[in-house]
């Protein structure tokens, strides 16, 4: 038997919603209001309360359709994903700075690290072996200096996270969980300093205010008074970010 159909899917299917679009509502009984995630291939998911009213839906979903369009748009239309070869001199980025990739012998207790500009990485066994050792230095050393970042931008939203956790996290940038628990992909710490703190104070700022609207803007630029200009920034690095993929 079918399950029933949420009373705020058919409110969004009246919208004027593009055709093309690939859409979905799921019920979250954990929210307390909308929430909108757009997926790297475009696809769009709102997320919605069991209780939630079908008109306020729609409305917060008008509201947002002329900025929804340009995101699915632009995810659409990105590039394909950046494969990166591991031979000496390419390139790689560390908090905005580029470094040059050095192989050098591989032996007991030699791991990836910078050294004197060079990201030196021991000879792997095979290439994919080699994009992992990357992958984890960028977890490892990242989740250091998130560490030490977040507790002063925890105390300016003034929330008291859980824990805070770096890892791959496919097409999302950053999650906060139900327990307070801070997650950023690892591959934003490609960026410069002042847009992986956007992606820590975004999520911060949703300890204090699901979703997207007035009320979590307002926390974010308070801690973030150019937020705005960050967000176009990030706009337009992220589709050129590397997620691990190697030849």
């Amino acid at each position: 038997m079918a399950s029933p159909v949420h009373p705020a899917q058919r409110a969004i299917a009246a919208l004027p919603i593009p055709d093309e679009w690939e859409w979905e509502l799921v019920v979250r009984p954990r929210r307390r209001t909308l929430g909108i995630d757009i997926a790297a291939d475009g696809g769009v998911r709102f997320a919605v309360p069991p209780d939630a009213d079908p008109r306020e839906v729609a409305d917060a979903v008008r509201s947002r359709l002329p900025r929804l369009a340009n995101e699915v748009r632009r995810r659409r239309e990105r590039p394909a994903g950046l494969v990166k070869e591991l031979v000496d001199g390419t390139g790689f980025s560390y908090l905005g700075r580029r470094h040059r990739l050095r192989l050098v012998p591989a032996g007991a207790g030699r791991r990836v690290r910078l050294h004197q500009g060079w990201l030196e990485l021991p000879r792997p066994v095979d290439r994919r072996a080699g994009g992992r050792s990357v992958v984890d230095w960028y977890m490892e050393r990242g989740s250091r200096w998130l560490v030490m970042r977040m507790p002063s931008y925890a105390g300016l939203v003034g929330v008291a996270p859980k824990e805070l956790a770096v890892r791959d996290l496919g097409s999302r940038w950053g999650a906060c969980g139900p327990d307070g628990t801070i997650t950023l992909h690892w591959a934003v710490l490609q960026l410069p300093a002042a847009l992986v703190d956007l992606v820590l104070v975004h999520e911060l700022c949703h300890l204090r205010a699901t979703g997207h609207g007035a009320e979590f803007r307002g926390h974010l630029r308070r801690v973030l008074p150019d937020a705005d200009e960050r967000e176009c920034l990030f706009a337009d690095e992220e589709p050129r970010l590397w997620r691990g993929a190697v030849r």
